[in-house]
């Protein structure tokens, strides 16, 4: 078996490989091309001279393997070097290189990439449909993996990145209303920061396998599926209304509290139980009304 493989699965291990300078190369192709082209010239000139003929011919073939062997790579870009199918090694260094001319080479980039992902309809962990997406920040750290581990690497990043957000979704609550046990448990909608980790995790374990590192990972839509939109919409708004009244009332008895204890203290007016009663639901109905309350004047008493 290859030293370079792993004998876990067959999987590979990037392994640098030394390559040439290739200006030095070209510059000693043209000169072999020169002196091969120069003999072979002198060869034909004034009867044939097989020695000297052979010998331009094998000065030629070499320069032209030479050239054969140049190749160029852009910065954040790796040449995957193989010899007839076996893996030789990964070449990153940018530029004019030269290498054995029997070596194939193949392309792939280093750059950092973005995946943003479709719209997904998936059930929260509430079992609540819900439409979700992501962008993904990716780039390959491992050329060997990426090329020989996984059969298309780009479209396995792109499987594995639906699969992830499917799982998360399903992992978490939509909201922290949505039955979670837990109100401090984390919800898709209230902690963006931990769904993101959890995210980027979830992707990394995935795509491990193709050499790829993720860079960051976040939702870029998320939102009720159109089904349950404006149910949910109204839930909100009744929930909202609720804690609203619920200020109100604690201002409002705060403030009827504060009131008796003013008149109280300051003996401003002496009263009984059923005028304070009377009081309290007057002091209520004024502050917690939602249109403006109309005065009645009272001309006799609680009595009568």
């Amino acid at each position: 078996m290859d030293p370079r493989q792993r004998s876990k699965g067959g999987a590979h291990d990037e392994t640098p490989i030394g390559t040439a300078n290739g200006f030095f190369m070209l510059f000693l192709a043209l000169l072999l091309l020169a002196i091969g082209g120069f003999m072979l010239a002198n060869s034909l000139i004034g009867g044939m001279r097989w020695g000297g003929f052979a010998l331009s011919i094998l000065i030629l073939i070499a320069a032209v393997f030479l050239l054969a062997g140049l190749y160029t790579l852009q910065p954040n870009e790796a040449a995957i070097l193989q010899l007839f199918g076996a893996y030789r090694g990964t070449s990153r260094v940018p530029g004019l290189r030269a290498t054995n001319p029997f070596y194939t080479r193949k392309r792939i980039s280093l750059r950092a990439r973005n995946l943003n992902g479709d719209r997904l309809k998936v059930n929260d962990k509430s079992g609540n449909p819900i439409e979700i997406a992501a962008v993904v920040v990716w780039h390959v750290d491992d050329t060997a993996k990426a090329t020989f581990d996984v059969d298309d690497y780009e479209n396995f990043v792109q499987v594995q990145s639906e699969a992830a957000v499917r799982h998360l979704a399903s992992a978490f609550a939509y909201d922290a209303d949505d039955g979670a046990a837990d109100k401090r448990e984390p919800t898709l909608l209230e902690s963006a920061d931990i769904v993101a980790r959890a995210l980027e995790r979830e992707l990394q374990a995935r795509l491990e396998q193709a050499g790829v590192v993720v860079e960051e990972a976040r939702l870029t839509h998320l939102a009720y599926a159109p089904e349950i939109a404006q149910v949910m919409l109204r839930r909100q708004q009744a929930e909202a209304i609720i804690a609203a009244r619920q200020k109100i009332v604690h201002g409002a008895v705060s403030m009827v509290e504060m009131a008796l204890r003013e008149l109280s203290a300051k003996q401003v007016v002496a009263l009984d139980d059923e005028r304070k009663a009377a009081m309290v639901s007057n002091l209520m109905t004024v502050l917690c009304a939602d249109s403006e309350v109309q005065p009645v004047i009272n001309t006799g008493t609680l009595y009568t």
